[in-house]
């Protein structure tokens, strides 16, 4: 993996370790030679992981819609700032520069770039590894709701099973670059779930 995009919170929540976390694994990616892409953001965790990336000698490319730029949040010390007109064309821009993709605690943003990125590797329209770093237990109810969604027969177990959870960055980043995405999509087989 030559890049990961990260979605997380433009504040930094309630609880110290989520900027710790983020700013770590800004770090370990320096160390691992992997660039981050993110949403060009110098504020809360957004703004910890890149530091923490360029803090370490690594790359930060920020991906930011004009419409944020004009509210003075870019980061200024990134590698690279690419200007985007809208949230839409940021995020294609962002699966288009990445090979896969983690998220940390954030709130309906995080959840909606999440989802789409999981939506579209279950479509097959993408084989990236997703993951979620999950610090300090903030989405052990996500995932509990996503083992209901199979329980229920509204989602594949293949399906659910492409989100990568550890609670350990270097655990985590392992998973990534040892990922095999499920060889059918949702609809490619013509089954039921």
């Amino acid at each position: 993996m030559k890049r990961i995009t990260v979605f997380c919170g433009s504040s930094f929540g309630t609880e110290e370790i989520y900027k710790e976390q983020a700013t770590l694994l800004g770090q370990t990616m320096a160390k691992q030679n992997i660039e981050l892409v993110y949403g060009g953001a110098n504020v809360g965790l957004m703004g910890a992981v890149a530091d923490g990336v360029l803090n370490a000698g690594g790359k930060a490319i920020g991906v930011l819609p004009n419409f944020l730029r004009s509210k003075e949040i870019a980061h200024l010390g990134l590698t690279e700032l690419i200007l985007v007109e809208s949230m839409h064309e940021r995020k294609t821009k962002m699966n288009d520069l990445c090979d896969g993709v983690i998220a940390l605690p954030g709130g309906f943003g995080t959840l909606e770039e999440l989802f789409e990125m999981l939506t579209w590797a279950q479509l097959g329209l993408h084989k990236k590894p997703i993951a979620i770093l999950n610090i300090d237990g903030f989405y052990d109810s996500l995932i509990e709701l996503t083992k209901v969604m199979v329980e229920k027969g509204l989602l594949k177990e293949a399906n659910q099973q492409m989100l990568l959870v550890s609670d350990s960055i270097d655990d985590l980043l392992e998973q990534m670059k040892n990922y095999v995405a499920p060889t059918n999509g949702k609809w490619i087989d013509g089954k039921k779930l």
